[in-house]
């Protein structure tokens, strides 16, 4: 059963983050942040919701960070239970790919807990002072990809975060797989 995240959350500050990622580096939210805003993904590589839509979610990264975003993408789901979602396999996917933003691993999925991830995918759109302004879908796009001239939701507000410091009223909650939690 697919799971739909809250609405945003205006202005809560982005948690910070220490973890490591699949190009062998340790990354904080400092390092991914962009001069314009930050855009924080939660992803994985076996959610179908992620697979429909992985080339445009990286051609909005793109687009994106030459607009001065930084963008980051966390995978937080229990890979004893989902062994595609392994760190291993996070690294093949990544290259395999070209992702053009680290790809972190959320092991202990604190950072999941901390920024209230529901789903995958799961975006937080951040100011340029690290405040939430977007916390919506990609595009319309469901189980399987959406017509190509789908409106780029993520890509609009983000666009109007990095041009005003505001995100856009109205947004769309994304939908997705739920995170696969480890047991308590």
């Amino acid at each position: 059963m697919p799971v739909v995240p809250p609405v945003c959350d205006f202005g809560r500050p982005a948690p910070g983050f220490s973890l490591p990622g699949t190009d062998g580096r340790s990354h904080t939210f400092r390092d991914v942040a962009g001069p314009k805003g930050t855009l924080v993904m939660f992803i994985c590589n076996h959610c179908p919701y992620v697979l429909a839509v992985l080339d445009r979610t990286i051609r909005d990264a793109r687009d994106l960070q030459a607009m001065g975003i930084g963008v980051v993408a966390i995978s937080a789901n229990d890979a004893e239970a989902y062994p595609q979602d392994s760190f291993e396999n996070m690294k093949a996917m990544a290259a395999e790919k070209d992702f053009p933003f680290p790809y972190l691993y959320d092991e202990g999925q604190g950072v999941a807990r901390a920024y209230d991830a529901a789903c995958t995918p799961d975006f937080f759109g951040y100011d340029a002072s690290g405040g939430l302004q977007y916390r919506g879908r990609l595009d319309a796009s469901r189980r399987e990809a959406g017509p190509a001239d789908l409106r780029r939701d993520l890509y609009e507000a983000m666009k109007q975060v990095a041009e005003t410091g505001h995100g856009p009223k109205e947004q769309i909650p994304s939908m997705g797989c739920s995170i696969k939690w480890k047991p308590a």
